[in-house]
């Protein structure tokens, strides 16, 4: 046994479900699949291992070759394997042809308790001639390739990722001693820049060997400069891991290595199927006029873009995240960078045609997005080009629409950044807007700042004054629950004075009351509820019944805080009653929990939990879902239960409240941490 070997014990245990389900009647196939260095072929011999007492007949092994692609060394042929396993046996002859070669190896291991292991499989063809005949022994196949036409043979696929990050830093330490103890963070940084793909760390481990003196802070950041650790850990100077995949790429279908290059130029770390149609289509034109046009060749793409991702997805360059969502392996994105980079150096009109497209579909779902869950935060007369409305991902109801923009937040930042980067002005700004129901529901608060300061400087070289409004006004609010107030103020003043140049009434009152709700969060009262009542006449002056209704939950609050329940109760029945007749359910239900939290605060506990109970029904799913109230009903939940003296029910909410708030808000979960410690 090498000590390279860590960190596998779910994959044997998940090897050993696999075996136990072996029929008694038919011979078993398990196949190990996964990229190059992520050790198959060392989980596979050591599974073998600690079963060979299953096995008395023994073991045999071979390595079919798939590692190469070289025209003078091709991929063993199965003949030549029959021929090698049947002397082995004993066979006294062995007959020219593969057909007969594994009819004599089924019937020579037929009752046979054996084991065979095939190493560096390619396709599925070049291992059905030498899978055994007999229930009685075992074929376990390993491949960078998932071999799925070996399910038709009754096979099991198991695939293999990389290491546990503790494992990793353990192999990492076999090189590098006690620095890496030392250094855990610099260590936990080169084992994910290694992708904790075992022959990865181990070379990263071999380099530490070698310069004993070297901190693992420094091969951190070398290995995160340039290439990275594809290219920067060689053995006796070759690039291993940059050959393997060199050679994975280039075996691929000609639509796969294209689709693999433009996939490369992204700034995302997930890839959605319906964007990666139209990415797979290369013509010049914006491709269909509408979304689910019956133009001719939409079916044609459709279908090739799918072998395209299959192939990909049969490699393991590729891996299947959920439903028609993909993502790289950490070491194959920049790979797939490279050969993105090189052909857009001769190809450079290509490139700018993926990135546009990829940032026209992140525009077209996000206003897909907004559109079901905050229709009313539509900018009137900035509608989306042709081109963009082309390439939108179908998203069925709030919950997908929700689901949607939580898994591609950082593709969305990444679209930001590069229109920015790239001077696409128009397109940086009202991506940012149109992320609004991203920011509102999920609170992104380092994203929802850096992307609202890209947008507001884009919005200013583009000269659109909404825009620069829109992002004052949102940005400030990304600032203020940021605990910023001082520069959220700031920023709500200067969409004060854009708004009051433009004789733009109802962005002067959005603008007042985010500083109504800076000086609310201030504990200023007065002034807060001077900027609300300002607010709520402007917005009745013009007919915006919704704002008016927000206006009214944010005087309520301001009553709440003030110690007047019963204005705060009247306030909040009036927005809730205003906002349920517009159709509003996340604000009403907002305010439902508000009004809930006042009720039990002002002697009503049962029709206050009642309100409560059914607002966090909502947050949960649907429409309205948000963790973030979610955790405030359950910390009021738990403030109820501890005023009545249930003080295990308010601990249960309490918890619930912090694990949640301990990935949204440290800082709240610090005080309920406080509150839980309390006797």
């Amino acid at each position: 046994m090498t000590a390279r070997f860590v960190g596998r014990e779910a994959d044997r245990r998940a090897l050993d479900a696999l075996w136990a389900e072996r029929s008694a009647h038919a011979a078993q196939v398990l196949v190990i699949s996964g990229l190059a260095g992520v050790g198959k072929t060392s989980l596979a011999a050591h599974w073998l291992h600690e079963h060979a007492d299953s096995f008395p007949d023994g073991q045999l092994y071979a390595d079919l070759g798939g590692r190469s692609t070289l025209a003078d060394d091709d991929p063993v042929s199965p003949a030549t394997v029959l021929e090698a396993f049947l002397v082995a046996l004993g066979a006294s002859s062995v007959p020219n042809g593969t057909t007969q070669r594994s009819a004599l190896w089924r019937s020579t291991t037929s009752g046979l308790r054996l084991a065979v292991l095939l190493d560096n499989a390619f396709t599925a063809a070049q291992v059905r001639p030498l899978l055994l005949g007999t229930p009685t022994g075992l074929t376990v196949v390993t491949s960078r390739n998932n071999l799925t036409g070996l399910r038709i043979d009754g096979a099991s696929v198991h695939r293999l990722e990389g290491l546990p990050t503790t494992s990793a830093v353990e192999l990492l330490a076999v090189g590098g001693g006690t620095r890496v103890a030392r250094e855990p963070s610099a260590a936990r940084e080169v084992v994910r820049l290694c992708g904790r793909l075992p022959l990865a760390v181990a070379l990263a481990s071999a380099q530490l060997a070698l310069r004993p003196h070297r901190p693992v802070s420094a091969l951190a950041e070398s290995l995160s400069r340039g290439r990275g650790a594809v290219e920067a850990l060689r053995v006796d100077g070759e690039a291993v891991m940059l050959t393997a995949l060199d050679m994975s790429y280039g075996v691929l279908p000609d639509g796969s290595r294209a689709l693999y290059r433009r996939m490369g130029l992204l700034p995302a770390d997930r890839h959605d199927l319906s964007f990666l149609t139209a990415l797979a289509d290369d013509s010049e034109g914006p491709g269909v006029e509408g979304p689910g046009a019956e133009a001719p060749g939409v079916v044609d793409r459709a279908e090739a873009a799918d072998i395209a991702v299959n192939a990909l997805l049969e490699a393991n360059l590729l891996e299947e995240t959920g439903p028609g969502t993909y993502r790289f392996h950490d070491l194959v994105q920049p790979h797939a960078r490279r050969l993105g980079e090189e052909e857009a150096l001769e190809l450079p009109g290509r490139r700018e045609r993926t990135l546009r497209r990829f940032v026209d579909w992140c525009l077209a779902t996000a206003a897909s997005a907004e559109g079901i869950l905050t229709p009313s935060h539509r900018l009137a007369g900035h509608d989306l080009p042709p081109s963009a409305a082309a390439t939108a991902t179908p998203l069925d109801g709030p919950a997908e629409a929700l689901t949607w923009l939580d898994t591609y937040r950082n593709v969305l930042m990444g679209a930001v950044r590069l229109s920015a980067r790239l001077g696409w002005h128009d397109s940086c700004w009202r991506l940012t807007d149109l992320m609004w129901p991203l920011f509102l529901r999920l609170r992104p608060s380092q994203m929802w700042i850096e992307a609202h300061a890209l947008g507001l400087e884009a919005a200013r070289r583009s000269g659109v004054r909404q825009g620069e409004g829109r992002m004052l006004t949102s940005g400030a609010i990304g600032l203020r629950n940021a605990g910023r107030y001082r520069e959220a103020a700031d920023w709500y003043r200067q969409a004060l004075e854009v708004a009051m140049a433009d004789g733009d009434v109802r962005q002067q009152a959005q603008a007042l009351s985010g500083l109504g709700h800076v000086g609310l969060l201030a504990h200023r009262l007065d002034e807060a509820r001077g900027h609300f009542e300002h607010a709520l006449r402007l917005r009745e002056s013009i007919g915006y019944r919704r704002g008016a209704a927000l206006t009214r939950r944010r005087l309520g609050e301001t009553a709440l805080a003030a110690g007047d329940l019963a204005m705060a109760a009247e306030q909040l029945r009036r927005a809730g009653t205003e906002l349920d007749a517009l159709g509003e359910t996340y604000e009403a239900t907002r305010v439902l929990a508000l009004l809930g939290h006042v009720l039990d605060r002002d002697g009503d506990p049962d029709g206050g939990e009642r309100r409560l109970r059914e607002a966090l029904a909502r947050f949960r799913t649907g429409a309205s879902r948000s963790e973030h109230w979610e955790a405030r009903c359950l910390e009021w939940l738990g403030q109820a239960a501890e005023t009545r003296g249930d003080r295990e029910e308010s601990v249960r909410h309490y918890e619930a409240a912090r694990a949640l708030l301990r990935r949204l808000s440290p800082e709240d979960a610090q005080r309920l941490d406080e509150r839980l410690r309390q006797p």
